[in-house]
């Protein structure tokens, strides 16, 4: 069996592919090279797949799979050409012989996922999917849609602020509260664009990456503060925390090493 065939099966134990929403989702195998690197044992992995991080994974000759939490195939492609910068990654990985596999939905919904991995720096308290499974696979009996994570004692939103930015390891946060001092019992989680989750749900607290203007508006009229990271920065950190040493544990007997990029990063930064 291949490395990558050895990674596709160890993240479908990970994060089963029926987790994810496949209304618009693309995940899974992306790209399966027909001729596999040869002596590669390492795994790499990123959140976004850009042109750098790419030539990051193939300039290491031991890499012989990626795994990018967003899917860098996500409309149809008609031809494979280099004027195309999504179509040229595609053709440098099936030219190196390294496979490509993509998660996302499907680890923000599996236990120890995504949101998981943002409720577990809020601090002392309970979680549960927002929207659950009602056919979970084995192994996920609380997968689902997002996350309620209940305080066991009623916070203060600034530590709440502070215990994100530690999690996250950003120095600044966008926040929008009616009361600064407001105390938080109740937080609905998110990662990446949550709107379409968060709005249906009653809390203290929205946690996302992103949501639209009318959105947060929408959410102070209820008297529901709100968090915002920037998309990627709600997820980059669960690679390294949960991710890496899920699947080291699972390929622990075939001797492959996981790493995760030095060069992916949210594209909008504070200056």
């Amino acid at each position: 069996m291949s490395l990558f065939s050895k990674v596709t099966r160890a993240m479908r134990t990970i994060a089963p592919l029926e987790l994810a929403d496949l209304t618009w989702d693309n995940v899974g195998v992306l790209v399966e090279p027909p001729y596999p690197a040869k002596n590669t044992q390492r795994v790499f992995l990123t959140i976004d797949l850009t042109p750098q991080v790419l030539d990051e994974a193939l300039n290491d000759p031991k890499v012989g799979a990626i795994v990018a939490y967003h899917p860098p195939i996500f409309k149809s492609m008609k031809r494979l050409t280099s004027g195309d910068v999504k179509q040229e990654m595609v053709m440098k990985a099936i030219a190196k012989g390294v496979g490509i596999y993509s998660p996302h939905t499907a680890c923000d919904n599996c236990e120890n996922g995504v949101n998981d991995w943002l409720a577990s720096g809020l601090g002392k308290g309970s979680v549960k999917p927002i929207v659950p499974f009602a056919s979970p696979p084995e192994g996920h009996p609380n997968a689902g849609t997002g996350r309620y994570f209940t305080f066991d004692q009623p916070t203060p939103l600034s530590t709440v602020i502070e215990h994100v930015k530690k999690l996250t390891q950003l120095k600044y946060l966008r926040v929008a509260t009616t009361d600064k001092e407001q105390l938080i019992s109740t937080v609905a989680i998110c990662a990446g664009s949550g709107s379409s989750v968060l709005a249906p749900a009653q809390a203290d607290l929205y946690l996302t990456g992103e949501m639209g203007h009318h959105d947060v508006l929408a959410a102070l009229a209820t008297n529901t503060s709100v968090i915002l990271c920037e998309h990627s920065n709600t997820e980059r950190g669960y690679l390294t925390a949960n991710l890496k040493p899920a699947l080291e544990k699972e390929l622990a007997k075939d001797n492959i090493e996981v790493i995760v990029s030095q060069l992916d990063r949210d594209p909008l930064v504070v200056m």
